[in-house]
C-alpha cells in the first residue's frame, strides 16, 4: 500500500464516520505573532479550542503540511540521523468540536488500524495518562477501561505528564491523551526483550504512530488548570511512521515516497543508499529537506535573513553542504529533486505542480548563492588558521568555529576535518557554548509573556466594523499585561471596533480611545487567535467606562489607496506581462506599497511605464468599489478572484473589486480610484530567484514626489543659465566633464610615471628583499595604479606608500607574491596594524592590502610601524 492510498483511506474512513475533510492549511503562518509555521494539524483550529470563534462543522478530518525544527526530537542537526524524525511531515488527523469525546475516538483509531489498515494487534501498545498531584489531576481511568475493550491490561502503559498530558503552549487549551504506540522490531528482537519496556524510551523500532489528544482543561498564566465549557478531541498521526509500519519497513526513510527521492539521489551522485552510514545520512537529510524547502517556497515563504525565510535557508543550506560534504556535489543540485517530489506528492498538494518552475529557480539561485558562501568559508578559514599559526595557537576558538557554521553554513565536523588536515584541533566546548548563548539571544528578542486576560464583561464578543465605522462607542471587554523584549504594553479587546487589525499585508490601524475622563493612544492593532487586539502603553484608569474609539484616519485613507493601488498593480502586470503573474508578498502602510510577484526576468523600463500608466489611466476612470462580503469560495472563484497559495480562507470570503480586477481581501479600500489621485513606480528589483518586487507610492506621498523633483529640475535649470533645452544641455555638460576627467586623468599617470623613475632610485636592499617607503601628495588611485607598475619592475618588492591627498591619509603596501610566502608576510594584517596611527583602518590580501585615515600626520610613524613588525 503506497504512502498516497494510506493518505486517502485515512481520509475516506473519517468523511463515513461524519468528518468533514477539510484541506491543509499553509505550512507558513501569517499574522499569528506566536508561530511563524503550523506545527501540528490543530493549528488552524485553534480558534475553536480557545473559544474565539463557533467551528461551523463539529466533525473535521485532514492531513496537515507541518514543520518543525526545534523542541523534543526536533533539532534540526539530529534530522535524518536517525530513522524517523523529520523536518516537514503530514499530520493526518481527526476533530471534534465539543461533540464525540473519548469513545469514539478511541473506537475509531483502533477500526482504521486494525480492520482496515490490519496492523498486528500484537505489536500495538497504548499509553494513558497517570495523573499528576501538583495539578490536582487524576488518572484517565475512563480511556482506561475503553481500551480494554481491544487491549490486554497489560499492553495499557500509564505514563506522565511529560509525555501523556497535552499542551498546546504555556497558557490554553490542554488535557490529557493516549497513544498508540507500534513495536516493528524483527521478532528475534522481540523475543529477547518485551516492547513494552522500549515505550517512550526513543527506541527507532518502538514508536509513536498516533496521538489522541482529549482536550478538558484551560492552562492559565498563574499554571492553574480550569475545566473547558466543552470538550474536544484532536488526534495526531504521523503519515510517514504508518507508512513505514504498513509497508513492513524498518525506517521512514525506507517507505516508498523516500526512496523515490533517494533513488534519485543515488543517480545523481554514484553513491548507494545502505552501504555506509554517513552516505545515508546525507542521503537522509536531502530527501527529507527538499519537502521542507518545497513546500515552504509553494506557501509564499523566500529563503531569506529574516524569521521564517531564515529558518528555510538554514534547511536548504544544511542539505546543500551535505550533498557537498558527503556526495561530492559541487553544483546545484536539489533544485531537480524538487521536480521528483512535485510527481510525487502533487497529486494530494497540486500547489507543488502549479508553482514547479517557481521553486525550482528558487532553489537553484539559493544553491549557486550558498556554494559561493562556501567558497568564502573555506578561504576565512585558510587566513584564520595562518594567523593562529603566527600567534603559536594550534586550537581554534569555539567563538570562530560556531561563526564558521552559523554565518557560512560550515558544520562543526567539516571545520573539524579541515583543522586536522593542517594540524589543528577544535574546541568544541567553546562552540557549543557560542551556540547557546546566540540562541538564548534569538530566543530573548522573540519571547513574548502574557498575562492570563482580565475579563471585564464575560457575556461580550466583539465585532469588527471598520468596513463601514471610523470611530464608534466602545467598551472594553477584557484586557492584558504583556512583556516582549523587555518592554510592557497592553492589549485591549473591544466589544465592537473601527481598527483594522494588521493583515494581508495592510498595517493596522492607530487612533484612541476617549472617555470623559481620560484619552487612551492606540499604538497599534493586531489580530491574534481571531481577536483584534489594541495596543496601548496604559491602561484606562477606569477600563469600565464607555469609550469613543478613533482611528487616525489620515493613516488610515494613505494605506486604502497604497492597497487599492496594488490591486489596480497586480491586474496590470497579469495583463502586461502574463497571467504567470503571482502575488508572493505584499506591505501596504501609509507611506508607500510593496508588491512581490513570481515573474522570470526584469521588468523593462518600457513595460514599468505602460503598467504605470494603466495603473493611472484606472485613478482616472474613478472607477467605484464594489465589495462583496460573505459570499462562497465557488461564488468568488466565477466572478473571477484568484485565491493566493499560501493564504488560508474561510468557508465565506470578501471580494473586492475595481472594473477587471477582482480578488479576495480582508483590507481596506477607497471607495473608488479616483480617491487614490496618483500611483508612481520608485522602484522595481530582485528579492529571489523568479521574484521581483515593486515598490510605488500613491496620493499625498506621490503628489510630493514630483513636487519635489519639480523644484530640483527648477534649480538645475537656474544652474545652466536656464538653457532652451535642459537635457541637451546636461548632456553637453557630461560630455565636457569626461573630456576634463580624461586629461586629469593623463596628466595623473605622467605625474605618476615621473614619481616612479625618482622612487626606483630610492631602493633599499634589506636582508635580500628591495624594500620601498615614501609619503606622497596622490590620491588613493594613483598610488594603487603606482604600486602595481613597481610590482611588475622591481623584483623582491617590499613597499609601503603613504599618500596625503583632500586632508585624508591612505596607506597602501605591495609585496611580491613569492616574497610574502616564502617569509609569511601578509599586507592585511601589517596595514590593519599599522592604520591605527592615522586614526583609520583597512586590509587586504597578502600581496596588496590598502588603508584610509584622518591623520595625515602619522604617516611617518605608520611606515615604520610596517618596518617594524616585518623585521626590515
Amino acid at each position: 500500500m503506497k504512502i498516497n492510498e494510506i493518505r486517502q483511506i485515512f481520509l475516506d474512513f473519517f468523511e463515513e464516520k461524519g468528518h468533514k475533510v477539510v484541506p491543509s492549511a499553509p505550512m507558513v503562518i501569517k499574522n499569528d505573532p506566536t508561530l511563524m509555521f503550523t506545527n501540528a494539524g490543530m493549528n488552524q483550529f485553534k480558534d475553536y479550542f480557545l473559544g474565539y470563534n463557533e467551528a461551523k462543522d463539529k466533525r473535521v478530518a485532514n492531513t496537515q503540511k507541518c514543520l518543525r525544527v526545534s523542541g523534543k526530537h526536533n533539532d534540526l542537526e539530529e534530522v535524518g540521523v536517525d530513522t524517523y524524525h523529520h523536518t516537514m511531515f503530514e499530520m493526518l488527523g481527526n476533530w471534534s468540536f465539543g461533540d464525540y469525546f473519548k469513545e469514539e475516538a478511541i473506537d475509531w483509531a483502533w477500526e482504521l488500524l486494525t480492520k482496515v489498515y490490519k496492523l498486528d494487534i500484537d505489536r500495538i501498545y497504548i499509553t494513558v495518562f497517570e495523573g499528576d498531584a501538583e495539578d490536582k489531576l487524576d488518572r484517565d481511568d475512563e480511556s482506561i477501561e475503553i481500551w480494554k475493550k481491544y487491549v490486554d491490561p497489560n499492553r495499557i502503559i500509564l505514563a506522565n505528564k511529560k509525555d501523556n498530558f497535552w499542551e498546546m503552549g504555556d497558557t490554553g487549551p490542554c488535557g490529557p491523551c493516549s497513544e498508540i504506540h507500534v513495536d516493528i522490531r524483527h521478532q528475534s528482537e522481540r523475543d529477547k526483550i518485551d516492547g513494552k519496556s522500549l515505550v517512550n524510551a526513543d527506541h527507532p523500532q518502538v514508536i509513536e504512530i498516533w496521538n489522541l489528544v482529549f482536550m478538558q482543561f484551560n492552562r492559565k498564566a498563574n499554571r492553574e488548570l480550569e475545566r473547558l465549557p466543552a470538550t474536544h478531541v484532536d488526534t495526531g498521526m504521523g503519515l510517514e511512521r504508518l507508512a513505514m509500519v504498513i509497508q513492513g519497513k524498518q525506517s521512514n526513510y525506507d517507505s516508498n515516497l523516500f526512496q523515490s527521492l533517494i533513488q534519485h539521489l543515488e543517480k545523481q551522485s554514484n553513491k548507494a543508499y545502505g552501504k555506509d552510514e554517513k552516505t545515508d545520512i546525507a542521503l537522509r537529510v536531502i530527501a527529507d529537506h527538499v519537502r521542507a524547502i518545497s513546500f515552504s517556497i509553494a506557501d509564499g515563504q523566500l529563503p531569506s535573513n529574516n524569521k521564517a525565510g531564515y529558518v528555510i535557508r538554514r534547511i536548504l543550506r544544511r542539505a546543500v553542504r551535505y550533498g557537498y560534504q558527503t556526495l561530492d556535489f559541487k553544483e546545484p543540485f536539489i533544485w531537480e529533486l524538487s521536480g521528483v517530489l512535485a510527481e510525487e506528492m502533487g497529486g494530494a498538494f497540486p500547489e507543488l505542480i502549479q508553482q514547479k518552475e517557481l521553486i525550482g529557480k528558487v532553489i537553484k539561485e539559493e544553491e549557486i548563492s550558498f556554494f559561493r558562501t562556501l567558497a568564502i568559508g573555506i578561504t576565512r578559514i585558510d587566513e584564520l588558521m595562518n594567523q593562529l599559526r603566527k600567534d603559536g595557537i594550534s586550537e581554534i576558538p569555539g567563538e570562530h568555529v560556531f561563526r564558521l557554521s552559523d554565518t557560512f553554513g560550515f558544520p562543526v565536523d567539516l571545520t573539524e576535518l579541515i583543522a586536522r588536515e593542517n594540524g589543528f584541533t577544535i574546541d568544541h566546548e567553546g562552540a557549543k557554548q557560542a551556540k547557546q548563548i546566540a540562541i538564548k539571544i534569538a530566543q530573548d528578542a522573540t519571547k513574548i509573556e502574557s498575562d492570563d486576560w482580565v475579563i471585564l464583561r464575560p457575556d461580550e464578543t466583539e465585532n469588527f466594523i471598520g468596513y463601514d465605522f471610523s470611530e464608534a462607542t466602545v467598551k472594553i471587554i477584557k484586557h492584558r499585561k504583556v512583556v516582549q523584549n523587555n518592554k510592557s504594553f497592553y492589549q485591549l479587546v473591544l466589544d465592537k471596533t473601527p481598527f483594522y487589525a494588521e493583515g494581508g499585508g495592510q498595517v493596522g490601524d492607530a487612533g484612541v480611545l476617549v472617555s470623559e475622563t481620560e484619552k487612551v493612544e492606540i499604538f497599534d492593532t493586531k489580530r491574534e487567535n481571531n481577536l483584534v487586539v489594541h495596543l496601548t502603553n496604559k491602561l484606562p484608569l477606569s477600563p469600565f467606562d464607555e469609550f469613543k474609539g478613533m482611528i487616525n484616519t489620515e493613516k488610515r485613507r494613505l494605506s486604502e489607496a497604497n492597497h487599492s493601488a496594488t490591486h489596480l498593480l497586480h491586474h496590470e502586470l497579469r495583463k502586461i506581462l502574463g497571467t504567470h503573474v503571482e502575488q508572493k508578498g505584499s506591505l501596504v502602510n501609509e507611506n508607500y506599497l510593496r508588491f512581490d510577484f513570481s515573474h522570470f526576468s526584469k521588468v523593462s523600463e518600457e513595460e514599468l511605464e505602460e503598467i504605470e500608466n494603466l495603473v493611472n489611466q484606472s485613478i482616472e476612470e474613478n472607477i467605484s468599489l464594489v465589495e462583496r462580503r460573505a459570499v462562497s469560495m465557488d461564488t468568488a472563484k466565477e466572478l473571477g478572484a484568484m485565491a493566493l497559495f499560501g493564504e488560508k480562507y474561510g468557508d465565506k470570503v470578501r471580494v473586492i473589486q475595481f472594473g477587471p480586477s477582482v480578488e479576495l481581501c480582508g483590507g481596506t479600500h477607497v471607495k473608488s480610484t479616483g480617491d487614490i489621485r496618483l500611483f508612481k513606480i520608485t522602484s522595481e528589483g530582485s528579492v529571489a530567484a523568479g521574484v521581483r518586487r515593486i515598490e510605488a507610492i500613491t496620493s499625498s506621498t506621490a503628489m510630493a514626489y514630483f513636487k519635489s523633483h519639480a523644484a530640483q529640475f527648477e534649480r538645475i535649470n537656474s544652474l545652466l543659465k536656464k538653457p532652451v533645452d535642459v537635457v541637451k544641455a546636461v548632456e553637453e555638460l557630461n560630455e565636457r566633464n569626461a573630456q576634463l576627467t580624461k586629461e586629469i586623468e593623463g596628466l595623473k599617470r605622467e605625474q605618476v610615471k615621473q614619481l616612479k623613475s625618482e622612487i626606483l632610485s630610492q631602493v633599499k636592499q634589506i636582508n635580500d628583499v628591495n624594500f620601498i617607503s615614501v609619503i606622497l601628495d596622490l590620491d588613493a588611485g594613483s598610488i594603487k595604479d603606482l604600486c602595481f607598475q613597481l610590482k611588475s619592475e622591481v623584483n623582491q618588492l617590499f613597499a609601503v606608500i603613504g599618500g596625503k591627498f583632500d586632508g585624508k591619509a591612505t596607506l597602501s603596501i605591495i609585496i611580491d607574491e613569492d616574497l610574502a610566502k616564502a617569509k609569511d608576510f601578509h599586507a592585511g594584517n601589517l596595514v590593519r596594524e599599522a592604520s591605527k596611527l592615522i586614526q583609520g583602518g583597512g586590509g587586504g590580501q597578502p600581496f596588496f592590502a590598502t588603508a584610509g585615515g584622518k591623520d595625515s600626520s602619522g604617516l611617518t610613524a605608520a611606515i615604520e610601524k610596517v618596518k617594524q613588525l616585518s623585521g626590515l
